[in-house]
């Protein structure tokens, strides 16, 4: 099985761009031969810096992921009602106008690769429900609207973020998985339309404040029949560089088997197999898995970059050699 890599937050270039750095990391990344493609960030333009180098410079054969994550955060620092599911209006049309251009970019890049290249799209339920109101009536208003467009052959993916939660802190602090589900089948029933989830490790760790609450939740969505793929980031409950529960990507544990590995993330090994079993018959070759791993220190040279990525690809590897 081939995966996706958010190489965004592992990169050189994402928070001052250098093409040259980009260049050298994406050659390193074509050189991953289980690598089918990026999870591809989406701000509001189809490459943050330049559209044309990154049509230039990605493989030809890759496949891609867009996510809307990082463009909504953006939004939402300058909107909190900003958000398909934002019970504002105008804070819903706002979201809804990001995600037209984001259905353009995927159109764009289809086009300057000459194929069909974009698997899917990955949208969040924003807003943070402690600064704005947000429900499932509105987030399926968007839905519909949103189907009414021609994604260029990507699916619609809403990818589970975690939830407002009155225990103890947030990171994102959209819309409740159970919210989330509802809506899905009920658009899926009345536009005959086949949306439906991806589950982050990492956020679903933080909502939860355990590992047992991600099993739970690939396990709630799949008895749903909306399972559409699982992203690796990693998490702690420790003092670290990645901070405590905080939603920073943090890389896999390591063990003996790999050479780079974060220290004291919860995700393991052992936690990746027993996501990954979790998900059973309901991840084919049709689905999105991968990994979206962060970095630290920032400034770190290109050998852990790649690195991390690498390593914790090699434990996914691992599951599905183990159980062929």
């Amino acid at each position: 099985m081939n995966y996706f890599v958010g190489s965004y937050a592992t990169s050189p270039a994402w928070e001052q761009w250098d093409a040259e750095a980009e260049h050298a990391y994406f050659s390193q990344l074509k050189a991953l031969k289980n690598v089918q493609g990026l999870e591809h960030p989406f701000t509001g333009s189809l490459h943050p810096h330049d559209d044309d180098w990154f049509i230039a410079n990605v493989s030809p054969d890759w496949q891609f992921v867009f996510t809307c994550v990082p463009g909504t955060m953006g939004a939402l620092g300058k909107n909190p009602r900003f958000g398909i599911a934002s019970d504002d209006e105008a804070g819903r049309q706002d979201a809804l106008a990001f995600m037209q251009k984001a259905c353009g970019a995927i159109g764009k890049l289809n086009k300057g690769l000459g194929r069909k290249a974009v698997k899917a799209i990955e949208i969040q339920t924003a807003p943070d429900r402690s600064k704005a109101e947000g429900s499932a009536k509105s987030l399926q208003a968007s839905l519909e609207t949103m189907l009414s467009w021609d994604w260029h052959g990507a699916d619609i993916v809403i990818e589970h973020c975690d939830a407002l939660v009155p225990e103890h802190e947030h990171a994102k602090g959209f819309l409740s998985l159970d919210d989330e589900i509802a809506v899905l089948n009920e658009v899926n029933a009345s536009k005959n339309a086949n949306l439906g989830l991806l589950i982050n490790w990492g956020r679903s760790a933080i909502e939860s404040m355990s590992t047992e609450g991600v099993l739970a939740h690939i396990k709630h969505v799949k008895a749903h029949g909306l399972l559409k793929g699982l992203m690796f980031s990693g998490v702690t409950d420790q003092e670290s560089p990645y901070g405590i529960w905080k939603d920073t990507h943090m890389p896999a544990s390591k063990n003996s088997t790999v050479e780079f590995g974060a220290e004291h993330s919860l995700l393991t090994e052992e936690e990746i197999h027993r996501s990954l079993a979790a998900c059973g018959d309901a991840l084919t070759e049709n689905s999105i898995v991968g990994i979206k791993l962060g970095i630290r220190p920032k400034d770190a040279p290109l050998e852990p970059r790649v690195g991390y990525n690498q390593s914790a690809l090699a434990m996914i590897d691992r599951f599905f050699e183990e159980v062929a």
